[in-house]
């Protein structure tokens, strides 16, 4: 991977996260996904009042990649204003996992410059698949 391909997911995620609506925790979080065809789709965290509605910013990126009509992730960047990079939730390892192979790379990032890069196969090992819904 490039540097500057990397430079230019984590901007797109940094930008997005400046949209986050977070009034109730403060936490704003941006996705960046490259699309197979190269695009990069984005999406931030949107909270509500009954905290078990609101939207993490994997899902809203995954959302406008779907919408836009593609189906193949091939790297994710994740950016938060934290001491430490953030990993997705559990729901959303699964959700990135139904448009993205094991060997992607998925990278988190903090607002002052620190990172970490890891495969998604390692962020959710045995995560579910289509694979396991198929009848022969």
């Amino acid at each position: 991977m490039k540097r500057s391909h990397l430079m230019e997911l984590m901007n797109a995620a940094r930008s997005v996260r400046d949209n986050a609506h977070a009034p109730y925790s403060g936490f704003r979080v941006g996705a960046a996904l490259r699309a197979g065809s190269g695009r990069i789709y984005t999406g931030c965290n949107v909270e509500n009042a009954s905290y078990p509605e609101g939207t993490c910013a994997e899902t809203g990126a995954l959302a406008a990649l779907v919408a836009a009509g593609e189906t193949e992730i091939i790297e994710a960047a994740i950016i938060a204003d934290s001491p430490t990079p953030i990993t997705p939730c559990g729901g959303c390892r699964q959700r990135l996992a139904e448009f993205g192979a094991g060997e992607i790379r998925v990278h988190m990032g903090t607002l002052d410059g620190r990172s970490e890069t890891m495969t998604l196969a390692a962020l959710l090992p045995g995560a579910f698949s289509s694979q396991q819904f198929k009848k022969d």
